[in-house]
């Protein structure tokens, strides 16, 4: 059973209310939330081991029968708890839009083409380092209907799960430079500017491959004053 956790910095995630990101309004909770004891149930588990990997689980650009279209790229970095040790067999899920913005899903009706040998989904456990390595192709921007030409950034969206049910963390990884993170509601729903950029990865240069593929770092600390945002 795992020691009590220190709370996340004022700012690190977003209110449950931001106005701007409009289903936040329909789904905000109303009245003041209930603290609940913490037992077993949240305090150990659940464990995970290479039972729940499969082929091609850590390359998203071999699990069709073709190389799907885009911009390759590789994305590493390490899992770490609110003490900076790392987090080794930590399971990490990844699901994103292909490199034109459309979901491989039937409820995304984008018109933007699918891509038959890329479905966007990938899941990896960290090494004894806390190491995670994932192979990708880079996402595209894509119309969400939050407001009036509304566009939403690149963004690679992660599931980790930690040494219990209180380090869980659903969270979105976004890439430097772009200029549509201004706009976004959704990356600017995080109070603090220093936590928001903690969602942007940073181009590793050391990670690229030459002639196949570009290499980006993102780190991910579960809990403490430098959780990465829940988005």
């Amino acid at each position: 059973m795992t020691s009590a956790l220190r709370k996340p910095a004022p700012g690190t995630h977003p209110n449950l209310l931001h106005p701007a990101y409009a289903s936040t309004v329909a789904r905000a909770p109303t009245q003041s939330l209930l603290a609940l004891p913490q037992g077993p149930g949240e305090l150990s588990g659940p464990r995970f081991d290479a039972s729940v990997l499969y082929k091609s689980h850590d390359d998203l650009t071999r699990q069709c029968a073709g190389e799907p279209l885009g911009e390759r790229i590789i994305l590493s970095g390490r899992v770490l708890d609110d003490n900076g040790d790392p987090m080794p067999n930590t399971l990490l899920e990844v699901w994103q839009c292909n490199s034109a913005g459309r979901y491989h899903h039937h409820r995304d009706q984008h018109d933007a083409p699918l891509d038959p040998n890329f479905t966007g989904n990938g899941r990896v456990l960290t090494d004894a380092e806390g190491r995670y390595t994932i192979t990708t192709i880079k996402p595209g921007a894509y119309p969400w209907r939050n407001h009036p030409n509304a566009w939403r950034p690149a963004h690679i969206h992660f599931s980790l799960f930690g040494t219990s049910m209180l380090q869980r963390l659903i969270t979105q990884m976004y890439f430097p430079g772009d200029p549509l993170l201004g706009y976004d509601p959704i990356f600017n729903s995080v109070p603090s500017e220093k936590a928001r950029e903690r969602s942007i990865a940073r181009f590793d240069w050391n990670l690229t491959k030459p002639e196949w593929a570009l290499g980006y770092e993102f780190n991910f600390v579960l809990r403490g004053s430098e959780a990465t945002p829940a988005n």
